[in-house]
């Protein structure tokens, strides 16, 4: 198997559980604005990865919403805000962030969410999201594109000190987000929600290198990385191993 050095991570739905916050505030803009209609995981997987802006523009082209894209972003904006900063880091996603940190393997995050986003999601992990080199964002200079365009892959590479794209690692949860990180032409560990799975296909037609149920499935040893220690424990991070993203 590759022998990776690097490791870069989306977030939503993979590290932080946001994407039932974005299930949750879309359901409730249809029931008030679009007589109840369901936000299904046919559409939701089109958005996963995506730009706000793209997302909320094919939410209201798709269900005929009666107001304009920014009056639909103004509207969800207030019901994300209201939930984001209490949102948790998902299962094993601890457990493998301090283990990789430890081993000092270098870590990015590329999200396609905005900075003052990103900010507010993760404002109960500050000291979780410290561990990351390096936090790429959707509205960075630079970033032209969202997923899965490699745009947010390739500047986290870059930030990571250009490794090869074959020693590079990318966590994703979103089809669009697989195929960002095989246009980077980077190795792929897909997890996506089981809803996904049911409207994506065979898991095996989307071009990862391993499809997992949950990142507590993950083994670093699979893609030559440093192996758990024999309990499975994670490694205790002191003040002195924490750098600023």
């Amino acid at each position: 198997m590759p022998k990776i050095t690097h490791c870069i991570f989306d977030m939503d739905g993979l590290l932080l559980d946001t994407e039932r916050v974005y299930t949750e505030v879309t359901q409730e803009i249809l029931d008030k604005y679009a007589d109840g209609v369901k936000f299904t995981w046919d559409v939701k997987s089109k958005l996963m990865g995506r730009t706000g802006i793209e997302s909320a523009t094919m939410v209201v082209e798709h269900y005929k919403l009666p107001m304009s894209v920014q009056e639909y972003i103004d509207k969800s904006t207030v019901l994300h805000e209201e939930r984001f900063p209490l949102v948790q880091p998902l299962p094993g996603v601890e457990r493998l962030i301090r283990h990789l940190h430890a081993k000092r393997i270098p870590m990015a995050v590329a999200t396609s969410s905005t900075r003052s986003r990103f900010e507010l999601k993760t404002s109960r992990c500050k000291e979780l999201f410290s561990l990351f080199e390096h936090v790429i964002c959707g509205d960075d200079p630079g970033i032209e594109r969202g997923k899965p365009a490699p745009d947010l892959f390739l500047a986290a590479q870059q930030r990571l000190g250009n490794p090869p794209a074959e020693n590079c690692l990318v966590f994703e949860d979103a089809t669009n987000g697989v195929q960002a990180g095989l246009n980077a032409k980077m190795h792929v560990v897909w997890i996506p929600d089981s809803n996904l799975l049911t409207v994506a296909g065979d898991p095996g037609s989307h071009g990862a290198t391993v499809v997992l149920e949950s990142m507590v499935d993950f083994d670093p040893e699979f893609f030559s990385l440093p192996g758990y220690d024999a309990s499975g424990h994670s490694e205790t991070i002191k003040d002195k191993d924490v750098v600023a993203p």
